[in-house]
Formats: structure tokens, C-alpha cells, sequence
């Protein structure tokens, strides 16, 4: 009779240590709020199908971000970031597209790689539209995204922009802080009302990328409502944590 070969244990080599937290290899840098962070948000869990680590940004309030320009903040931030790596991050990102104004300072501070802003998908995405389109924004405040914003991640000062400070609901939760609760019908509305505006103004809009993280639950709505496709943060982060992690395919 032939001996059934006796299984053995494999070899597991050498475990290299050095961090505080393994297995989630993505930090995000949050900003400090009370609205509810929906399914589909930067800032729930459960919206990404791989582990993040969290690191608060205390003092950071939306409206300091992004309609005061993120005054005063950039060390917090830089502290922050390096936290997350000391823990164990080898990327970082963050919730709020306007913070695209740190981007260089991040990135040179903590030495790995950074991707501040849903902003950073504009030139990838006017790059794949056929001649004579062009990409547009939908944001949460068209009138606080200057020129520096733009110019921090390469893209044109020229594209068209539209923001959510008409509407009811979205602007006022988000970023004036009027309450904590959130009817997330009318948020959706206004979202999508926003890009409805902005591809009446300019048809040759092809694209649109959304720049709020706190936007990718409706980008499905907005996508049905112009018939053109949608970028996100969620879309961005999901190709960006794919280098981190490639896939194995045995």
C-alpha cells in the first residue's frame, strides 16, 4: 500500500514589527462634526470594503475648512497624519475635498502616499472624455473653492463649478452646523439639483466629479438625473487603496 503523505506546517518566515496597528493600511483624517455620516460617507466604516483607521482632526470644523480657507490648521493636520502612520497607515487621504490646499505639505511631512481630494481625479477623468467635453464640479460651497484649491492638485481654473448653498438642507447640516440631524432626502436634493444647474449652464460637461466626501451616497442619483458619469471620493479611494493592496490572483 502506498504511505498517505503526513501534512506539515507551512513556514511562516519572519514577522517584521515596528507599527502599533497591522491590516489596515489606509488612514483618513477626519474633520470635526456632528451631522450623521450615512452609509456611503467618508466617515462611516461600513461605507469602504476594507479596514481604515480614523484620526479626528480636533478644532477642525467644516466651516473653518472649507469657508475660512483651513486658516491655522495645517499643523494639526501634519500631526494628525503622522499619527496615523506611527499607528500604521501607509496612505493617507482625508474628508474634505477642500483640504486639497495641503496636499504637497502632507505628502512631503509623512512620506507616504497622500490623496488629500476628490479634486485629484479631474485631470484622470478629462483625460478618458472625447474631444469637445469636459469634466465639472459639483461641490458643497462653489463660492469658498478659490483658485489655490484648483491650482494645489492640477486642475483647471476654468472648469465649470457648482455648489449647494441654495439649497435646503445639504449646505446648512454640513457646513454651518445648524443642527445634527439630517433629512437625507432633501440632501440628496440638493445635490442633485446642483448638478442638474451645472449641466444646463455648460452642456459640454461630460463627466462630474463630485468634491464633497460627504457626497457619495446620492452620486447613483446624480449619475440618473444628467445620464453622464460620476466620480467621487469613494471612486477615488477605491483605486487609490488597489496600489496599496493589489489584488492576488494566486
Amino acid at each position: 500500500m502506498t504511505a498517505i503523505p503526513t501534512p506539515t506546517s507551512p513556514r511562516r518566515g519572519i514577522a517584521r514589527g515596528g507599527k502599533a496597528i497591522y491590516g489596515a493600511p489606509l488612514g483618513i483624517l477626519m474633520l470635526e462634526a456632528r451631522f450623521p455620516r450615512i452609509a456611503g460617507d467618508m466617515g462611516n466604516g461600513t461605507t469602504w470594503p476594507f479596514p481604515v483607521l480614523y484620526r479626528v482632526v480636533r478644532g477642525a470644523s467644516p466651516e473653518k475648512v472649507v469657508l475660512n480657507g483651513a486658516n491655522g490648521l495645517l499643523q494639526d493636520f501634519l500631526d494628525a497624519a503622522a499619527d496615523l502612520v506611527a499607528q500604521g497607515a501607509e496612505a493617507i487621504t482625508t474628508n474634505c475635498g477642500f483640504l486639497s490646499l495641503f496636499q504637497k505639505e502632507l505628502a512631503a511631512h509623512v512620506g507616504v502616499p497622500v490623496a488629500t481630494s476628490s479634486l485629484m481625479q479631474v485631470p484622470w477623468v478629462q483625460a478618458m472624455l472625447p474631444p469637445g467635453q469636459r469634466v465639472g464640479l459639483v461641490t458643497v460651497s462653489g463660492s469658498s473653492l478659490t483658485q489655490k484649491h484648483l491650482e494645489a492638485v492640477g486642475v483647471p481654473l476654468d472648469i465649470p463649478r457648482e455648489g449647494t448653498e441654495s439649497g435646503r438642507e445639504f449646505f446648512r447640516v454640513l457646513i454651518k452646523a445648524e443642527k445634527d440631524d439630517m433629512d437625507v432626502d432633501l440632501a440628496e436634493q440638493d445635490v442633485v439639483e446642483a448638478a442638474q444647474r451645472l449641466v444646463q449652464r455648460h452642456p459640454d460637461v461630460g463627466a462630474i466629479v463630485l468634491e464633497c466626501t460627504n457626497m457619495p451616497p446620492y452620486a447613483a442619483a446624480v449619475q440618473r438625473a444628467v445620464g453622464r458619469p460620476v466620480y467621487d471620493i469613494y471612486s477615488m479611494i477605491t483605486y487609490f487603496h488597489a496600489g496599496i493592496r493589489p489584488r492576488s490572483f494566486g
